[in-house]
């Protein structure tokens, strides 16, 4: 058993209204509370399609600092019929009640300041959110209520229109979709942002830190590290980086320069003799490391990331074919279509009805 946090050890600001009878930590399995015996309470709104990865990493943490001698956290599932949910995984779960119930409560306008909505989603974000949902998001950010959005969720809360003047995280795949959707907002690069009311984040394991943060602020280090260890998570400082392609620490400068500057112009379509040159290497060599590290030309690899990001924006946001074959640089739309098509074995059109969603 890891070292743990002893019961003297927490801070004195936030003093045990109900001291536990059980030694510390519990012997017994984390409990699952209830709501009206938690100290804090998590709604959770699971969208058909979710991902099941975010949702553990999201309530684990929760689950695990109820063990150590107090009862925290307790959590309630939503969904927008109040009927079970299945994951992008075929898993169906259970949930405790509808959305609506959230502000359908009596009480509502004195307790809205202290509820807390997370939004989970993944695949196809807003193709089961409607006009009423979306009034509730609204209704409860009107109140003062702390809402959240992991994966792909920031894209229904943006619909909301509950994110502005926040910087949104979200997961990497999305971020050229929703920055063309929503270019008044500001991306970041990290794997959450907490400001103030908002809290968005990439969803899967970075929710673990996320949850960890909010353990924090709440009870202080100690008890947070104590969760971390016990659920064997190192925990880390949020990291800036971006999620890139091409990783491998062992690719050549000069490729790593190249891909660099590739994904940096998707929308001109740089000629290769030009990226060679910003790259600082000769054509014919960089062609031999790239089919070397990829099996593919520079222009087949190129090709690639611009057809890579248009399906990317054409899945996730309402951009017509045309706006995304000129967002990545071509001109003639026949060609991008046949292009699309030999990569991706389907007309860009199909992709692009998937991302429309009704308002």
């Amino acid at each position: 058993m890891p070292d743990v946090l002893a019961p003297d050890a927490w801070p004195s600001s936030h003093p045990s209204p109900h001291p536990s009878p059980h030694p510390y930590p519990r012997p017994d399995s984390p409990p699952v509370l209830s709501p009206d015996a938690a100290e804090h309470t998590l709604n959770v709104w699971l969208v058909p399609r979710f991902s099941m990865l975010t949702l553990f990493c999201l309530l684990e943490p929760l689950r695990v600092a109820n063990r150590f001698g107090r009862d925290l956290f307790a959590w309630r599932l939503l969904s927008a019929d109040g009927e079970a949910v299945v994951a992008s995984n075929g898993v169906r779960i259970d949930v405790d009640e509808r959305l609506t119930g959230l502000v359908d409560e009596g009480g509502f306008d004195e307790m809205a300041s202290h509820s807390r909505l997370m939004v989970v989603s993944s695949y196809e974000p807003e193709a089961h959110v409607g006009v009423e949902e979306r009034a509730v998001l609204r209704r409860l950010a009107a109140h003062g209520a702390w809402l959240g959005g992991l994966d792909t969720a920031p894209f229904i809360l943006a619909r909301a229109g509950v994110l502005a003047g926040h910087r949104v995280a979200l997961h990497w795949e999305s971020v050229p979709a929703f920055r063309q959707e929503f270019p008044e907002l500001a991306i970041s690069p990290a794997h959450y942002e907490w400001q103030g009311e908002r809290l968005t984040g990439s969803g899967g394991a970075a929710s673990i830190d996320m949850m960890l943060a909010w353990i924090e602020t709440l009870y202080g280090p100690s008890l947070a590290d104590a969760v971390g260890r016990q659920i064997v998570h190192q925990r880390g400082q949020d990291s800036t980086r971006t999620q890139e392609r091409y990783q491998d620490p062992a690719l050549p400068r000069s490729v790593v320069r190249a891909l660099a500057v590739m994904e940096a112009n998707l929308a001109q379509s740089l000629a290769i003799p030009e990226v060679c040159r910003l790259a600082g290497q000769s054509q014919r060599q960089l062609t031999r490391l790239f089919m070397a590290a990829f099996g593919e030309t520079p222009k087949q690899c190129y090709l690639g990331m611009r057809l890579d990001h248009a399906q990317r924006v054409l899945a996730d946001s309402r951009v017509s074919v045309s706006q995304a074959a000129f967002g990545v640089g071509f001109s003639h739309l026949a060609h991008f279509t046949r292009a699309y098509r030999r990569r991706f074995s389907e007309a860009p059109s199909v992709t692009a009805r998937r991302g429309l969603v009704a308002d």
